[in-house]
């Protein structure tokens, strides 16, 4: 019996003694949607200000194309591009596992997601409404998990999950947290991403951040804990909308069309005539198509089986949509009113460039993180949890976030 005993002790004693247990360091990492690199000049976003004073800010951060919200959350969560993860956008054909649709399945996914590379390694991750979460990967998922998607869920609860899940007991609490907010990119879309709106949104999700830090503050976890903030694009205005279906049918050719704000694909009846597809868009004004092996290759846009025989791009002000979409923006051209878009190409257009901000461990106090990719987020965040990024990661750990423990100032709470 006292054998027993003394076995089971220490057993129990593993993980108190586990060099560095307490110290295990933490991330939450939250995206706010259609927020663009400049609005938070002169909002009224006091939470967003306290990160940018006490931590780091980047000038922009730089999705990748399309600079759409499925892609790039995709995209910063893997490390790699769409020609590799496989989002190529937030409708697509996949010839296999058919039509995505806004959709959540895993299945899609094909370069491991930073909580699945987490999870591999020991480290428990959760994921609220994060893109492509809600599933196993390969028959790895994020510990804790909320779904499925629900939009009308706002940021309160958001709040008090991230808060619930950092006041679990040491050995069951996700040391990676990951959750989309609403951002501004509702009000950005309808009313324009310089309207009054679009501020309004913003600075209602600044007071959900705010009594997230608070609770960080009361919990005294930033010695151990990094808070990043990102968004998935940026938002510019937009005038024209052009149907691709009824371009291919005055051509006289047959085509299934996905669109996309920038982009449409175009899955013809008969592929012989890709020749005249891209011919039938060469007058267009703000238009050009490419067949798929030609597409610009620093898009890395070309995935093998995703993209049509044919892929049209716009350009702003014009985008591309269907007739539901075409006739919302002549509405909005004939009252004069304002909407936004986005999708474009990010080398081409700052407007579609996001917010990046951390703070907490491995940040200096007013500290700029330059304009880092999308890409390089999931490289940053491994760094910061001290595992491995994703096997298809490409990124580079952004410069002033990740450093050592040891070498790293604490957030304090605001006075």
């Amino acid at each position: 019996m006292r054998r027993l005993l003394a076995a089971l002790l220490w057993v129990l004693a593993i993980p108190l003694a586990a060099p560095g247990w307490a110290e295990a360091p933490l991330v939450v990492w939250l995206s706010f949607d259609g927020v663009r690199h400049d609005a938070l000049e002169g909002a009224d976003t006091p939470a967003l200000a306290r990160m940018a004073r006490e931590g780091g800010r980047a000038e922009a951060l730089v999705p990748i194309f399309p600079a759409s919200t499925f892609a790039n959350h995709v995209a910063q969560a893997t490390g790699t591009h769409a020609d590799r993860h496989g989002i190529v956008g937030n409708r697509f054909l996949d010839p296999q596992l058919g039509f995505f649709d806004y959709g959540n399945d895993a299945r899609y996914l094909e370069a491991e997601p930073i909580w699945a590379a987490a999870e591999r390694q020991g480290v428990r991750s959760a994921t609220f409404f994060w893109v492509a979460s809600e599933t196993d990967w390969r028959g790895v998922g994020a510990s804790y998990r909320r779904a499925p998607f629900n939009g009308r869920l706002g940021e309160t609860a958001k709040v008090d999950q991230i808060l619930a899940w950092l006041d679990l007991p040491e050995t069951e609490r996700p040391r990676l947290i990951m959750s989309w907010w609403h951002g501004a990119d509702a009000a950005g879309h309808r009313h324009g991403p310089a309207s009054e709106e679009a501020a309004d949104q913003l600075a209602g999700q600044d007071r959900h951040l705010g009594r997230l830090l608070a609770g960080l503050d009361e919990r005294g976890l930033w010695d151990r804990t990094t808070l990043i903030v990102s968004s998935d694009h940026g938002m510019t205005a937009n005038e024209v909308v052009v149907d691709a279906g009824t371009v291919m049918r005055r051509a006289g050719l047959e085509a299934r069309v996905v669109h996309g704000t920038s982009v449409a694909h175009l899955h013809l009846a008969d592929p012989s005539r890709k020749a005249d597809a891209v011919a039938a868009f060469a007058d267009l004004p703000g238009l050009r198509a490419y067949p798929s092996d030609q597409l610009p290759t620093h898009l890395r846009y070309a995935h093998p089986t995703r993209v049509g025989q044919v892929v049209a791009l716009a350009e702003p002000p014009t985008a591309l949509g269907g007739a539901r979409r075409r006739g919302r923006a002549f509405l909005r051209r004939i009252t004069d009113r304002v909407s936004g878009a986005h999708g474009y190409d990010p080398s081409r257009y700052a407007d579609m460039h996001g917010v990046l901000l951390a703070l907490g461990r491995g940040v200096a106090p007013a500290s700029s993180l330059g304009r880092p990719r999308a890409i390089d987020l999931a490289a940053t965040v491994s760094a910061l949890l001290g595992i491995d990024p994703p096997t298809s990661s490409e990124g580079r750990r952004i410069p002033g976030l990740g450093a050592p423990l040891s070498e790293s100032p604490a957030a304090r709470p605001a006075p």
